[in-house]
């Protein structure tokens, strides 16, 4: 029993390679019905149980969706769907883990905002320019983080780069954020973040790809050294 657990899961990973080469390929495209278990377990020479293993892991990758009643369908394959996985990853992670998650996230941020700088239309401004506003009213932390994220979701949807946004979206975790938040407010530090907030929305303004990098760079290296000095030696 225990020498046949490897080997399942080898053949159930050699079936979601081949489902995943079908897609690469265009044998199965975004929003296509999959053959049935049965056939698609005759066509690779596999176990019906190791292709429902196979086929589970895809939807769970967001690769494949299941439409009760109807089948196993490829999903649209948008980024925001293959790699929501992220989101949990920040959810979950804690301690030197999530200073990993910020070093990726301030190089992740830093590019989005200079492209944004490049990018961004009036409206897109604009739409920044109102979470900003938004967040010098209030108080409430909630309603600063809530803006707080759509400050930075309208910057990476300006960038133009549906991948990376979809990344970042991830990577920005509002558990994350709401305890970067709470101990913001326990040390008075709101101030302090609002002048870098409005400091990339005047390198956006001025079109200024370097300056809207360096400044959202030094904006997510203030979150990770606070998290440092939070973690101690």
């Amino acid at each position: 029993m225990d020498e046949a657990a490897p080997q399942k899961g080898t053949v159930t990973q050699r079936a979601i390679e081949e489902i995943k080469a079908m897609i690469a390929e265009g044998r199965l495209e975004p929003g296509q019905r999959l053959p049935t278990e049965r056939d698609l377990a005759v066509q690779l020479g596999i176990s019906r149980s190791s292709m429902r293993e196979a086929i589970r892991a895809l939807t769970v990758m967001g690769v494949l969706e299941a439409r009760h009643g109807s089948g196993i369908y490829v999903t649209a394959l948008e980024a925001g769907d293959l790699l929501e996985t992220f989101g949990v990853v920040a959810d979950l992670s804690r301690g030197p883990r999530l200073v990993e998650l910020l070093e990726v996230r301030r190089i992740l941020e830093s590019t989005a905002t200079a492209l944004a700088a490049a990018r961004i239309t009036a409206d897109q401004l604009a739409a920044v320019e109102k979470h900003l506003a938004a967040m010098n009213a209030t108080d409430d932390p909630e309603e600063i983080l809530a803006h707080d994220l759509a400050f930075h979701r309208e910057i990476a949807a300006a960038a133009g780069n549906e991948t990376m946004a979809a990344i970042l979206e991830g990577l920005s975790s509002r558990t994350f954020r709401a305890r970067v938040w709470r101990g913001y407010q326990e040390e008075g530090a709101f101030a302090r973040t609002r002048r870098e907030h409005a400091r990339i929305h005047r390198a956006l303004a001025a079109r200024d790809p370097e300056a809207a990098r360096a400044a959202a760079a030094a904006h997510v290296g203030e979150v990770e050294e606070w998290l440092r000095a939070q973690l101690g030696p």
